[in-house]
């Protein structure tokens, strides 16, 4: 038999144990991600999107569980992308995953104290983004799209596959922040593949097709697209692949969404991966690490397409050593 005294006791020492027992069955707070995308709201994209969605469920976080999604699309408008900008900064998210560098200028601008994973952004220290790609200063982090030495791969691949080629253009928007030391590059790279570079600067779609027909006009020229959120939309994409078969000028992009609707080839950074990477940088800082402790993250993962289609249709022959080399081939 318990005796009162000690019946009291117990009763006093359970009734302490519940309000731990009660915080532990507590579910865990939710987590808010923003997501921000310059383009439009496409394949492309929404590929991008699920692998980094999907990486971060490998990682436990569970979207309707743990974690919530606030995904915003810019479509390539400067000012719906500034609205859609001060929007996902309103909602107050613990971090926010943005691209291209389009969408990352203007949040920027709306917020230093939010963390930022930024993905698609070439050259972040020379356009002043971060300090350095060791130490990145305040609430930016992320991973560089493109290095400039691709340029000498790019012309290297070019040679590879039509080796009669003597004039190459370098096709750049104007916009594009990092043109200047694009084109640094290539005219300092050209030589050494016994190739005159020709610079391709334009500003609108109208633009475009004089610079192919030019380029198309005498033979063994052909083109280099490094891209940017312009170059790379779905339209002028289309324009860019349709000209180049017209005038028959043998092209080469950074995207491998131009090989696949049928352009000739793309050698360029594995954007897939760069956003399964950008998901390990989210979980660190919803973790708890600032993003100023994670180094800006250089591309070390590539990828070869060609189209055999288009390439027999401008009588390239591909070499065997280069089609073993590719990651992807359509024929």
């Amino acid at each position: 038999m318990i005796r009162r005294r000690e019946f009291i006791t117990l009763l006093g020492g359970a009734a302490a144990g519940w309000p731990l027992a009660a915080r532990a069955q507590q579910p865990e707070r939710t987590r808010r991600v923003g997501v921000l995308f310059g383009g439009p709201n496409d394949a492309v994209f929404r590929a991008r999107l699920t692998a980094f969605e999907q990486a971060m469920q490998q990682m436990g976080w569970i979207e309707g569980r743990n974690v919530e999604f606030n995904v915003r699309w810019g479509g390539n408008d400067a000012e719906r992308i500034v609205a859609e900008s001060r929007e996902l900064v309103r909602g107050r998210p613990d971090v926010i995953l943005v691209g291209p560098t389009n969408a990352l200028i203007p949040l920027r601008k709306e917020t230093d104290k939010i963390p930022i994973v930024f993905v698609q952004v070439s050259d972040p220290v020379g356009q002043g983004i971060v300090e350095s790609l060791a130490r990145p200063s305040g609430n930016l982090t992320g991973f560089s799209n493109l290095e400039f030495s691709l340029v000498g791969k790019w012309l290297q691949t070019l040679k590879e596959i039509a080796p009669a080629v003597t004039r190459v253009a370098l096709l750049i928007q104007t916009s594009n922040a990092v043109s200047a030391s694009w084109y640094r590059q290539f005219d300092a790279l050209a030589p050494s593949f016994a190739v005159e570079p020709i610079a391709a600067p334009y500003t609108a779609r109208a633009e475009i097709e004089p610079l192919i027909e030019a380029l198309g006009r005498e033979p063994k020229g052909a083109l280099i697209c490094p891209g940017d959120s312009f170059t790379d939309s779905p339209p002028i994409r289309s324009h860019i692949i349709r000209l180049t078969a017209f005038h028959r000028v043998p092209a080469l992009h950074s995207q491998r969404e131009f090989v696949t609707n049928g352009g000739l080839m793309s050698y360029g950074v594995d954007q897939i991966e760069q956003f399964r990477l950008a998901a390990t940088y989210v979980d660190r800082i919803l973790k708890g690490e600032p993003p100023a402790n994670l180094p800006i993250q250089q591309p070390t993962k590539f990828n070869l397409a060609i189209n055999l289609k288009t390439a027999k249709a401008l009588g390239l022959d591909v070499p065997p050593t280069l089609l073993a080399s590719a990651n992807e081939v359509i024929e």
